[in-house]
């Protein structure tokens, strides 16, 4: 098959079982994986939305203990014997009574050969409805906080009409707000100088098992308790809605004196454990979300991140590089201490900042990458940015249920020629151990089933394995044998049960040494995502310089293995139609944010990296490697160019796509054309309509994107142009002339290689 018809025929997969693979034929033996330089991995997006599949009301049949494989198309089914046989352990099962009717011709959907994913609704119903605790710094500039407050109230219209709500608001010190107390605004203050154990929230909150006392009369003035104590602090939308908009349109700026010369006193620790404290008592593993909207950094009490002198800077990447740092360590732990709080307890944290300067990202990352919560950044809440993102939020799918589910976990079975080394994503281990694991770690290893507290249609894991034969002589079967994968998504759906996703995945074993199958399997998108999904993971502990070492070396590794070529005659170098955008994707990503912290604040860097860990393939290359389109007269529509500082062209019109930026550029001649008002001029309409079309397009990218992008229009020579600059590859620039006279080859390459330099290199 050639490589255009493979690649439709991975979209296909994709789109039906929301899973890329690195490699779409498997090794057969170890010593064969180990040349295959990148491993085989997997990006698996489970709840991605497809609406073909079917929603089984029933439980699904499954293989006995400790296998626990669920049916699927691949299990041999005696229709006379009433047996299936699991293609993951070979044991032999009996068939429920309910399928005593199944004949050749009429099967159960989940053995249908298209029914690779197929999702149950399970009888468990959640232990509560969602949960939706709003955490709101009011140390912020009024127009800031009314913004907020407007975007605050109107989510409330979004929630479903069960949901919990409860509300903290903080800055010198934190309030919870007692929404069940209907007489007058009450609310339990916290000293946010103070750091306080869970115990000691629980027992000033009265949520401690010594102070329920049963049988006691509701008082006038209080809803009768429903979930115990804490239904004073979380009340139904429906029932508290009036209070708690009253509770936010009556938000103050806090009323503490600020002087000139410091920060405001803001105690976003203590906000945040009076939060996953006032969860963990009532509602252990029931689905929730802790949402923090910050609005400058932590300057108070535990997980402070800087002082409160304004002389004093936040700490940069350079701080902490040299080490420089007061509060970097301690805060890190009391939120990494916290992250292991709240997703032990199943919930989720959403970190909303709207801020032009830090606001500790970097120390409180832990608590939305260790439960899948969402990670915004934002210069302010007044930006359209900031609402529409927030917006997006609560989606809903065409039943009118919010599409995030709560309270994930995932589990992979492997039949025996695979185990798995780990997992890169927004998730923690649940360290269970099976037949299918793995003995080497990439990523979160050591286990087979991990925890991911909250998960929503775009979530993608980056799942590693390894090949477990030893390789020997070959067992004869007829036809080729295959290697396969189960995964088991469990969530909360926000309707209120839990759901079961299955998706089963079987991929050819590699025939005798040295398959042509396996090279012509390469899927190098996927690749490039997993690959960089390594690198990040190694960033957050290795030093720069040594991950960009590692990059290279695994991409020489890879087309030495790969590439035809005659020694030492760089010219002869040739790559395969699948793997000819590899070296430029690792070319992109080598300059990315992801991995240069140069120009970006620790905060952005945290950002930038948890973003790339939580999307697909799709998206996530065009954050590597930028994508840019070309317009002009002669031409209809919009044309793909090169990411390329040769496509600037004073006649043209550039729109790049970096995921987290759409950038409108005007060449320098429609730049000066349209400061002159040509568009409005008679005869010139086709120029206003080259100047619109880039923007119809660059509204279409946004429609579904998240968080939303940072929208720029720029012209040539103006400053904003850098963010288009810093994206090309430099292929013209003041050293092109005596390039490669002066440059002896090394393997740290300066900022200013280009693609041709870097592709020379590395053919060398």
């Amino acid at each position: 098959m050639d490589y255009e018809a493979l690649k439709d025929q991975w979209s296909e997969v994709e789109d039906r079982d929301g899973i890329r693979l690195s490699w779409n034929t498997f090794p057969s033996s170890r010593m064969e994986a180990s040349r295959l330089v990148v491993p085989i991995g997997a990006l698996y997006t489970p709840l991605k939305e497809k609406p073909d599949t079917p929603l089984l009301q029933y439980e699904p049949v499954t293989c006995k203990a400790p296998c626990r494989a669920v049916l699927n198309p691949f299990a041999t089914v005696d229709t006379r014997a009433r047996l299936w046989i699991c293609p993951f352990c070979l044991s032999r099962n009996g068939l429920p009574a309910h399928y005593k009717d199944i004949t050749q011709d009429n099967i159960p959907p989940e053995l249908h050969p298209s029914s690779t994913t197929i999702e149950y609704r399970l009888a468990r119903p959640a232990p509560a409805p969602p949960i939706f605790v709003y955490v709101v710094d009011t140390c912020q500039e009024e127009d800031s906080l009314k913004a907020l407050k407007d975007s605050l109230v109107m989510s409330l219209s979004l929630l479903p009409p069960n949901a919990l709500v409860g509300l903290i608001t903080f800055g010198t010190m934190a309030q919870v707000h007692e929404l069940g107390y209907t007489e007058c605004a009450k609310s339990y203050v916290f000293k946010g100088s103070k750091d306080y154990t869970a115990k000691q929230v629980q027992e000033m909150l009265g949520l401690s098992p010594s102070t329920l006392r049963t049988n006691v009369p509701p008082q006038p003035g209080r809803a009768a308790p429903v979930m115990g104590p804490a239904a004073r602090f979380l009340l139904p939308v429906q029932q508290c809605e009036f209070q708690l908009t009253n509770a936010l349109e009556q938000l103050q700026k806090d009323p503490w004196p600020v002087a000139n010369d410091k920060r405001s006193l803001r105690c976003t620790g203590v906000a945040l454990s009076v939060a996953v404290g006032l969860l963990e008592t009532s509602f252990q593993n029931a689905g929730g979300r802790v949402m923090l909207f910050a609005g400058g950094p932590g300057t108070e009490g535990p997980g402070l991140v800087v002082g409160p002198e304004l002389r004093e800077p936040i700490r940069s990447h350079h701080d902490i590089d040299k080490d420089n740092i007061k509060y970097y360590k301690k805060a890190l732990k009391f939120y990494d201490n916290l992250a292991k709080r709240v997703s032990h307890n199943g919930h989720v944290v959403d970190i909303f900042a709207g801020c032009l300067d830090q606001v500790g990202l970097l120390e409180m990352k832990g608590l939305c990458n260790s439960t899948g919560g969402h990670m915004i950044l934002t210069d302010s809440f007044t930006s359209s940015q900031f609402k529409q993102s927030f917006v997006r939020v609560f989606d809903k799918d065409v039943n009118d249920n919010l599409v995030m589910g709560f309270n994930a976990s995932l589990e992979v079975l492997t039949t025996k020629e695979l185990k798995v080394t780990g997992l890169i994503g927004h998730a923690v281990s649940l360290n269970k151990k099976s037949s299918s694991v793995g003995e080497t770690e990439c990523g979160i290893g050591n286990t087979c089933s991990w925890k991911m507290c909250g998960i929503d249609p775009t979530a993608s894991y980056g799942l590693y394995f390894e090949i477990a034969n030893q390789g020997g002589p070959a067992q004869h079967q007829q036809g080729p044998q295959k290697g396969m994968l189960q995964f088991l998504t469990y969530y909360q759906h926000s309707s209120g049960q839990f759901h079961l996703r299955v998706t089963t995945v079987a991929r050819n074993l590699s025939g005798p040494a040295g398959d042509p199958a396996i090279a012509q399997s390469f899927d190098q998108e996927a690749a490039a995502v997993l690959m960089s999904r390594i690198a990040v993971f190694k960033a957050e502990v290795d030093d720069g310089p040594d991950v960009l070492r590692w990059v290279d070396r695994m991409l020489i590794r890879l087309c030495s293995r790969f590439a035809e070529y005659r020694k030492d005659d760089p010219s002869s170098f040739r790559l395969e139609k699948n793997f000819t955008l590899y070296p430029q994707f690792m070319f992109h990503l080598r300059r990315s944010h992801f991995l240069q912290v140069f120009n970006s604040s620790p905060d952005e860097t945290a950002f930038y990296r948890h973003v790339l860990n939580h999307e697909y393939v799709g998206d996530s290359l065009v954050m590597i490697q930028p994508t840019l389109d070309s317009y002009t007269f002669d031409q209809e529509g919009s044309v793909p160019v090169l990411l390329d500082s040769a496509s600037i062209q004073p006649t043209h019109i550039l729109l790049l796509d970096t995921f987290f930026q759409i950038l409108i550029f005007h060449g320098e001649t429609m730049a000066e054309w349209r400061k002159a008002g040509y568009q409005d001029q008679e005869g010139y309409e086709n120029f206003k309509a080259l100047l619109e079309q880039p923007k119809e397009d660059a509204r279409e990218l946004v429609q579904d994107r998240f968080p939303l992008p940072r929208f720029i229009i720029c012209d040539a020579g103006g400053s904003q142009a850098r963010f288009l600059l810093s994206k090309l590859n430099p292929s013209t620039t003041h050293t092109t002339s005596t390039y490669g006279a002066n440059q002896s080859a090394q393997t740290i390459f300066t900022d200013d290689v280009s693609l041709q330099s870097f592709m020379d290199h590395l053919m060398k």
